[in-house]
């Protein structure tokens, strides 16, 4: 490769490259294949784990954060009151909520993605409840399809893609409503206020009830009690 050229630009060249239309029908049928293949393993691994809940937060958040002590805290809450624990499988928030449910008896799930940097699969994760993806679609259908509710912990636009995801099936009903918790009015609070006067008030967006499709807590115990009152009044149940 022309050292002038860098990794991102040759991708978009070879992108643009022509393909005759043998070539893309093919390389397009085993991608479907490949697809298939994980969405079967990921319903088969996970059919019978039971309720549980994904906590999502930055993979760059390190042992010693606050933000990792309290995933810890909240997961092994979690676990102590009967419910799994779902992950993105990798370090940070994802290890710490791991963590805390492998450390207090609890299912430890972690759903991890294949990624060029070799995101690796955290040592608290159950050995029959990890499982690879090479594609975020997939790993996002399994978050949410066996998750009794969604935990989300400051970070970057992994945890917004995966948040946002989950607002919107809920917002449009292709999925039934469950607790959606953010942790840290502080990080959280520009973001809620931008939703609240950008998008809801000043454009209509949304309407102002997508607003409480979601609640704000600073504690763990907080958190935990979101899903706990949410299901004091509802049968625990798969989303679909």
């Amino acid at each position: 490769m022309n050292p002038a050229v860098t990794e991102d630009e040759a991708r978009i060249r070879e992108a643009f490259e022509n393909h005759d239309w043998a070539e893309i029908k093919s390389a397009d049928s085993w991608v479907i294949f490949k697809v298939m293949a994980e969405f079967v393993e990921g319903f088969d691994r996970l059919a019978k784990i039971g309720p549980c809940v994904s906590i999502f937060g930055s993979a760059r958040t390190s042992s010693d954060h606050p933000h990792y002590k309290m995933a810890e805290e909240i997961a092994a809450k979690l676990v102590n009151l009967g419910y799994g624990v779902i992950t993105g499988g990798g370090p940070g928030i994802m290890e710490a909520g791991n963590k805390g449910a492998k450390e207090n008896g609890g299912k430890s799930v972690g759903l991890n993605i294949k990624l060029p940097f070799e995101q690796q699969p955290n040592i608290y994760i159950d050995h029959d409840k990890s499982i690879n993806f090479d594609f975020f679609f997939v790993r996002k259908v399994m978050f949410v399809k066996y998750a009794q509710g969604f935990i989300a912990l400051p970070g970057g636009f992994g945890t917004m893609d995966e948040l946002f995801e989950s607002l919107t099936l809920i917002q449009t009903q292709k999925i039934g409503r469950f607790p959606i918790v953010l942790v840290g009015r502080s990080y959280w609070s520009g973001l809620i206020d931008w939703l609240k006067t950008t998008m809801c008030e000043e454009n209509r967006y949304i309407n102002p009830k997508d607003l409480h499709l979601f609640n704000v807590v600073d504690t763990a115990d907080e958190a935990v009690e979101v899903i706990q009152r949410f299901y004091s009044r509802y049968m625990l149940k798969p989303n679909f």
